[in-house]
């Protein structure tokens, strides 16, 4: 009688363990998110531009300057830092590459001439990751078969890296962080540009470019959230917020520069 009480019991659990391991496959996979080579430094870019170049016309605005201060300052702006943005991307490119071809040779050496010690590092990676001693073992002995492997492991292992890709161009990475600050820099600025025409009311401008700015923000919002598996209303919630802010600071300091300290001379 034991053993059947035993043997129903084991039953049940078999039974609910594999019921809830149905239901876990039965979730829905996680939205995968964009993939390309140059789809962060787009979003990033342009999410800096648009808060950069609208945070300028707050403040130029809170100042009661013309709508020929806002675009001649707002330009000029735009094209010095869209030029430090796409510099600083292809510097910054540049160096992680340059730092993993140097890290990768320094290991390459370890691998060669310290093999014994490369091993039992990378078996007690393992371990830490869950693997019992026997199976890490087993592992790590059939990756040192493998040069190129063996320092793969070891860079990820001991300094969570990867090998440095060669399909990455600097050069391109810095020209498409320069075009997209240029791209989404300029879309509050053209709302001034466009109402011209229509309206000698710098509120009126201001107003529409405060609209074109939301509107590009939370544009790049749902791209931002593409890009990391987010929640899509969450991201652009957050990325408005982070504008209104921005423009918000910098439309204060204007008003107060102008109003408290006496600049408007």
């Amino acid at each position: 009688m034991s053993d059947q009480r035993n043997g129903g019991t084991t039953t049940r659990l078999l039974q609910a363990s594999l019921e809830e391991g149905g239901s876990e496959r039965n979730c829905e996979r996680p939205r995968e998110p964009w993939k390309g080579e140059y789809v962060k430094s787009i979003v990033y870019a342009g999410l800096d531009a648009i808060i950069t170049c609208f945070a300028l016309i707050s403040s130029i605005s809170a100042s009661s300057s013309s709508s020929m201060d806002v675009l001649v300052l707002g330009f000029a702006n735009l094209v010095a830092d869209a030029i430090s943005m796409g510099f600083g991307d292809f510097v910054s490119t540049t160096s992680e590459q340059d730092v993993i071809t140097e890290e990768r040779r320094v290991t390459e050496w370890d691998v060669m001439n310290n093999r014994e010690s490369e091993q039992r590092e990378l078996v007690k990676h393992y371990q830490a990751l869950g693997m019992d001693y026997k199976d890490a073992t087993m592992v790590v002995d059939i990756f040192t078969k493998y040069n190129d492997i063996m320092v793969y492991e070891r860079m990820v292992a001991d300094k969570g890296m990867l090998p440095a890709d060669q399909k990455v161009k600097p050069w391109r990475n810095g020209l498409v962080t320069f075009a997209s600050f240029m791209v989404f820099g300029s879309a509050p600025l053209l709302s001034f540009i466009i109402m011209i025409p229509f309206t000698d009311s710098d509120l009126v401008k201001f107003v529409t470019a405060c609209v074109v700015s939301a509107l590009a923000l939370a544009l790049l919002g749902v791209a931002k959230a593409r890009v990391g598996g987010q929640n899509i209303v969450f991201s652009a919630a957050i990325t408005l917020l982070s504008g209104v802010i921005a423009a918000a600071a910098a439309y204060l300091i204007g008003w107060l520069l102008e109003h408290v300290a006496g600049l408007e001379d």
